[in-house]
């Protein structure tokens, strides 16, 4: 039997970077207590998941891990499920995990040191429920998540916006923006950390500040970060919505160098029709224009967007229309995915009328156009030097792995580069060849 470890935690992060940020943020409460993060589910006294409710598939893999866990919990171990699964699947939590001894909302992970507290106290034979329609930020902790160089920094929380596939709205409830003292106030000690890269995220950046009663709020918090932290040369922006990239945005991307000439703007759709039912912007001669001008006016700006095949009422010819609109715009990167459908969304109505094999040949047929446009793109860059954030090397092949500023962490591609280079370190590479997805080059 593995010796018991009182005042110890094993964190489980599942899902998205926003909720890495909330693990990581939960993270710094415990050890505040201190207590001592630990590697070894076996050897910690706490067991934490913090789970994504987002998809189907996201909740089966938190349900799967915590029933591992379960199997071989020891009588002195306390199982917490945290995150987005407990605020709308709790039941399903708590009927396919039998063994469980607490449960956090996403809502309210800043009351972590408390759930523990209970459920050191509470009767074994049920679950500690620790769930609230309020959302906010009492305590006093960053809200980043570090990876190497890089840091994703949280700016807001939550979603006003009521697409029709999906549950954010209900598992986060509405936007709550930081303030910006808060914000700058983590980036400034990111800053003193020798953090290379901040990444920007939220649920739709470019709402930042809307509750706050800001106008362009992003561009005004972008201002306030280029004041307060000169030392950091790479400020990146992920999910941008449609039709919210505001010229002064794009102005101040394209005059400061510390702002990425990149952006993610999820389009989910090109047929008008398919994006109605949405509930997303469907005007797509607006957004067409809209990429077109940033493109103009950011020389080198490189675009990421993501689809949903099979949403109901695609038909081939909406389809087609989507694939006309992606080999029109050649996005330097696209995700595609299948749509899930969910129970309690706005678009459940439509119910699931297209069959997940008709679903799994349009994800393939979308991602072989685009793997010939992302060749394309790559193959641009040949002869060219590139600033490369370092995040890996390979001693026994003498290489070093990283991405420049087209490049998000996890979603998008990488360098290759021959040579060894300090991790965490931004250092110029002159690439010399492509392959689909990557760029490999020599150290300059």
């Amino acid at each position: 039997m593995t010796k018991q470890a009182k005042g110890t935690y094993h964190l489980v992060s599942l899902g998205c970077p926003k909720n890495l940020v909330d693990s990581e943020s939960m993270s710094r409460l415990l050890n505040q207590r201190g207590l001592v993060a630990s590697s070894i589910p076996e050897k910690s006294e706490y067991l934490i998941v913090n789970t994504c409710g987002f998809l189907t598939a996201a909740r089966r893999e938190a349900i799967t891990i915590l029933r591992s866990l379960v199997s071989e919990k020891q009588p002195w171990q306390k199982l917490i499920a945290t995150g987005c699964m407990p605020e709308l699947h709790r039941q399903e939590l708590l009927d396919s995990v039998p063994g469980l001894d607490g449960i956090l909302g996403t809502r309210r992970w800043m009351d972590i040191l408390d759930l523990i507290d209970q459920v050191d106290r509470h009767d074994r034979k049920r679950p500690y429920l620790h769930c609230s329609q309020i959302t906010s930020d009492p305590v006093e902790t960053r809200r980043v998540a570090i990876q190497g160089g890089s840091a994703y920094l949280k700016i807001a929380d939550g979603c006003r916006r009521s697409c029709s596939y999906c549950l954010i709205p209900l598992i986060k409830g509405n936007l709550i923006s930081r303030p910006i003292d808060e914000i700058i106030k983590d980036a400034k000690a990111l800053q003193d950390l020798g953090i290379k890269e901040i990444i920007l995220i939220a649920q739709d950046t470019t709402d930042y500040g809307h509750d706050l009663g800001m106008q362009d709020g992003l561009t005004r918090l972008l201002e306030a970060l280029l004041k307060a932290v000169p030392h950091i040369p790479w400020i990146r922006l992920l999910y941008a919505f449609p039709g919210y990239v505001t010229d002064n945005l794009i102005q101040l991307m394209k005059n400061e160098a510390q702002v990425l000439p990149y952006l993610d703007i999820p389009l989910q759709h090109a047929d008008p029709a398919v994006l109605r039912a949405m509930r997303r912007p469907s005007d797509i001669e607006a957004v067409s224009r809209a990429i077109a001008h940033i493109r103009a006016e950011i020389e080198g700006i490189a675009l990421r967007t993501t689809m949903i095949v099979g949403f109901p009422g695609e038909d081939d010819l909406a389809f087609q229309r989507l694939v006309d609109f992606v080999q029109t715009q050649r996005f330097d990167h696209l995700g595609t995915f299948a749509y899930s459908f969910e129970p309690g969304a706005p678009a459940e109505p439509l119910g699931d009328p297209i069959s997940e094999d008709t679903k799994a040949d349009r994800v393939e047929q979308l991602m072989h156009i685009q793997a010939e446009i992302s060749l394309a793109r790559n193959q641009s860059f040949i002869d060219k030097v590139l600033d490369v954030i370092i995040e890996g090397i390979d001693d026994e092949n003498r290489i070093s792995i990283g991405r420049s500023y087209r490049d998000a962490p996890e979603i998008d591609g990488l360098v290759i580069v021959e040579g060894i280079a300090p991790i965490g370190e931004i250092v110029a590479v002159k690439i010399h060849s492509a392959i689909t997805y990557d760029l490999i080059g020599k150290l300059v």
